[in-house]
């Protein structure tokens, strides 16, 4: 799977079954491996004003790959 294909899907937290954004990046070794996942938290009235709303999202977070959501552990 490209990276493209897991941009296009959304991230929800499998804790609380909210939307938490898209992958907007993927940070990479020195030795060519995905380290996490970049994503970009989905606004609302809380955090709007915020200037980092990034989450790091590691492989052993990821519970399941489906065709239109990506199920993660926070």
């Amino acid at each position: 799977m490209k990276l493209s294909e897991l941009q296009d899907k959304d991230i929800v937290n499998i804790n609380d079954g909210k939307k938490i954004g898209k992958i907007v990046d993927a940070k990479i070794n020195s030795e060519g491996f995905i380290e996490y996942l970049v994503v970009d938290e989905r606004r609302n009235i809380r955090n709007i004003l915020s200037s980092n709303s990034d989450i790091n999202i590691s492989f052993k977070q990821i519970k399941r790959i489906g065709s239109d959501v990506i199920l993660v552990e926070l």
